[in-house]
């Protein structure tokens, strides 16, 4: 799967997308409902430690009978290294340990505000051509978020420290997202995916070991559950295809699918943690959709060039 210098996509490439990014929206936002539950029961950065750990070993592990997948260069190691210290160790660091005092579905919203600021510096750093419709789509993206917001901070059930650790873990993410497209790592992402997360693992050690608590881990099937899912569908299947996405998409395309993230996080936080939603929050729904289409649909152009194909 390749995208040429233009960002047009061949069809194999997009054969599968939409199924791609649905699994990918999924995966993501439950992970903020995984997250909440696991840093209730253990330390987020004993927590994150080891499921960077365990992440990064099972994929390397997995993979050093398949030569054909080991094509990274040591540049491209310490790229992939550098994004796992900004995208998980820094932005999952920052948003987990937020997530004590912010409830799921509220650090899933802040996060979401990633496609504006994302789009913003992709047009100023890597070219990525910022026209009218994405900025129409990202306005509604923005309104139907606000809409969303509006409601949640009127109930005075979320901690101002945990929202500024959850913006920071926004400014990461954006960085994250940028970075990768900036520094273009080459090589199979499952190997880059697995660097990635054993660098993080390894960053976040020493900060683990002095500022925690081994105590304050609470064992049950709750913890054990979470960070199941944390590992093998965040970590592991979540992120390749997070990376897949910004590799055939593009920095602003990509990050628009982080819109649906706020309704998409409340429901499961409703439906898991019980936490409160209310029906004014689902009217942010239709204009995050009609953002995510206009971001995200082809232009003319394009529609052209592949006819043409």
């Amino acid at each position: 799967m390749s995208a040429s210098s233009t960002g047009t996509i061949a069809r194999p490439a997009t054969s599968f997308l939409p199924v791609t990014i649905t699994a990918f929206c999924l995966l993501w936002s439950f992970a903020f409902v995984a997250g909440k539950v696991g840093v209730m029961n253990c330390p987020p950065l004993i927590l994150l430690t080891s499921r960077f750990s365990l992440a990064g070993i099972l994929i390397l592990g997995l993979s050093t009978g398949w030569r054909g997948l080991w094509t990274l260069s040591w540049r491209d190691v310490w790229v992939f290294a550098l994004l796992g210290v900004v995208n998980n160790a820094l932005y999952l660091g920052l948003a987990y340990t937020g997530l004590r005092s912010v409830s799921a579905g509220l650090g899933g919203l802040i996060v979401s505000a990633n496609p504006v600021f994302t789009a913003i510096l992709a047009a100023l750093l890597l070219g990525e051509p910022l026209t009218w419709r994405k900025i129409l789509g990202m306005a509604l993206g923005i309104g139907g978020v606000a809409l969303i917001v509006a409601h949640r901070l009127s109930s005075g059930t979320d901690g101002l420290t945990g929202i500024l650790l959850t913006v920071a873990a926004l400014a990461s993410i954006v960085t994250g997202t940028v970075l990768f497209k900036l520094l273009a790592p080459k090589g199979n992402l499952w190997i880059g995916n697995g660097v990635q997360n054993l660098a993080s693992g390894l960053v976040l050690l020493p900060f683990a070991l002095v500022f925690t608590d081994v105590n304050q881990i609470r064992p049950d099937i709750q913890l054990i559950s979470a960070f199941a899912y944390l590992v093998l569908g965040g970590s592991i299947l979540a992120s390749l295809l997070w990376f897949h996405l910004l590799a055939i998409c593009g920095a602003s395309k990509a990050s628009s699918f982080h819109f649906a993230m706020p309704p998409l996080s409340m429901f499961f936080a409703w439906l898991v943690l019980g936490e409160h939603v209310a029906p004014q929050d689902f009217l942010g729904i239709i204009p995050v959709a009609a953002g995510i289409y206009l971001v995200t649909r082809p232009g003319r152009q394009m529609i052209r060039q592949g006819a043409a194909r």
